[in-house]
């Protein structure tokens, strides 16, 4: 179906929130070098503006706007930035910024998506632990995921201070930097709780159930957040990681991670050099575990873990979700709307 602006792009405009049935008139053409074919514009009524169907877009302004499908592909199968410009024959500084602006539009796909949650569902937290630069600058990442259908709800990342033992050269190793830097700050217990505030933001005061392993502070920023509505239960870390383990489905999306994204690797030139990237790097796992990626592989259906929960009505392509800009919030064009008239509004949540 041919292209209608749904509203005009200037916030300042009142054509913005109301827009008119007519509010805006065809406004000539333009051939933009980074597109084979001309592009219709269109001008407001109103403020007088011109804009066109690439305004409403991720890749607008993008000079290389083909790469954008092939860097995220490489981003979430495991491949870097090196490797990456290889193929593509882009430098590298250039994809890291392109990346960056895939990795905020993921973050918000993601909190456009999925602003419910269905009530009474069991969701499991487990924290994993990288570091950044060096291997003595640990990180924690908790994760929180959906038990049943493997939608990771969300993620943090903070430093945390993991002292070797004393008299060894790692130890050494620490204490000067920490006489140069001062001592690292550990955020484990502010990470767990902002994930957990993500998920009662989408539960809007239901009942829950949440699965984690011994870790004791766990218990009490889980009282703190959802008071009695949330029954907690433990198992032990120690325990065989087999399908039988209650928390077999957190530890394998944690083994996910580490597969999917290159800088979760230990020993390797990939891992992270600033912890705000690897959360940005996150985004991305988000956007394709939960909207792109089928649930399981022997899932017949092959319908992702977003589907299953009722968010979506199919699986997103990956063209799909980098296409239309979600910086408007629920006025956003909604992933799966080919025409732009369909926004994301507030999905009806039920029972998956």
């Amino acid at each position: 179906m041919e292209f209608r602006p749904p509203f005009c792009p200037n916030t300042d405009c009142k054509q913005h929130l109301n827009p008119g049935i007519r509010f805006w008139i065809f406004f000539g053409f333009f051939k933009p070098s980074s597109r084979p074919e001309r592009v219709q514009r269109f001008r407001c009524k109103t403020c007088r503006i011109t804009f066109s169907k690439p305004t409403f877009c991720l890749d607008y302004w993008d000079q290389r706007p083909e790469l954008n499908q092939r860097l995220f592909e490489n981003l979430v199968s495991g491949v870097g930035y090196r490797q990456t410009a290889r193929t593509v024959h882009a430098a590298v500084s250039s994809l890291q910024y392109k990346a960056r602006k895939l990795a905020a539009h993921a973050g918000l796909l993601h909190h456009n998506l999925s602003p419910r949650l269905p009530a009474y569902r069991t969701f499991l937290l487990d924290e994993e632990e990288t570091y950044e630069q060096a291997s003595i600058r640990t990180l924690t990442m908790p994760v929180l995921m959906e038990r049943e259908h493997w939608f990771v709800v969300a993620t943090d990342v903070g430093t945390t201070r993991r002292l070797a033992a004393s008299g060894s050269k790692r130890r050494e190793w620490q204490e000067r930097e920490e006489l140069e830097s001062g001592p690292r700050p550990d955020q484990s217990r502010e990470c767990v709780t902002t994930v957990l505030k993500e998920l009662e933001r989408r539960l809007d005061g239901a009942k829950l159930t949440l699965q984690t392993d011994l870790k004791g502070s766990y218990a009490t920023i889980a009282s703190e957040v959802f008071g009695d509505r949330v029954t907690h239960e433990t198992t032990s870390g120690k325990l065989p990681r087999t399908t039988f383990n209650p928390l077999f489905p957190i530890n394998t999306t944690l083994a996910m991670t580490r597969d999917n994204l290159g800088r979760l690797r230990r020993k390797s030139w990939l891992v992270t050099k600033k912890r705000e990237w690897l959360q940005s790097h996150m985004n991305l796992f988000l956007a394709y575990r939960n909207y792109v990626r089928v649930r399981f592989n022997r899932d017949k259906d092959g319908e992702s873990p977003a589907v299953k929960l009722k968010l979506l009505d199919r699986n997103l392509t990956v063209a799909e979700a980098l296409g239309w800009r979600q910086d408007w919030g629920p006025r956003s064009i909604h992933p799966l709307s080919a025409d732009g008239r369909r926004f994301i509004g507030t999905p009806v949540t039920a029972s998956a």
